[in-house]
């Protein structure tokens, strides 16, 4: 069985590299950018089945990007989760109406991570974490 791509769009090496690791032993392929022309390219290169992206990301933010994914018509219905330190109340719900399809705030519950990112994705199995 093939397994899913995931883009993880993430500046911090710490925060990518906790992402990544989780994800994988989740039995997720995953991917790895580190800003929004970084992101831009892998999503030129690759179709992810959902990206995981932070909200401050250099070259314009994950906000940007976003918009770029929806333009996109090759990537306009690809989930995106924003995973962000960004946690004051209202921030949620900035996001989901700025069209992200998952919020998870930072930081991640290590636990929880992988199928909560899972729960975005249609008939995909978690192993156990």
């Amino acid at each position: 069985m093939k397994r899913s791509q995931i883009l993880v769009v993430e500046d911090n090496a710490i925060n990518r590299q906790l992402a990544h690791d989780i994800l994988e032993h989740a039995g997720f392929e995953v991917i790895e950018a580190t800003s929004v022309d970084d992101g831009r390219a892998r999503l030129r290169e690759q179709t992810p089945q959902l990206v995981v992206m932070d909200i401050q990301i250099p070259g314009g933010g994950g906000e940007a990007l976003l918009r770029e994914i929806r333009a996109d018509a090759r990537t306009a219905d690809l989930p995106v989760v924003a995973v962000t330190a960004f946690a004051m109340e209202g921030d949620r719900e900035r996001l989901l109406a700025a069209g992200f399809d998952g919020y998870v705030s930072k930081p991640i519950d290590t636990l929880r991570f992988a199928s909560t990112i899972a729960s975005f994705l249609k008939n995909v199995e978690v192993k156990d974490e």
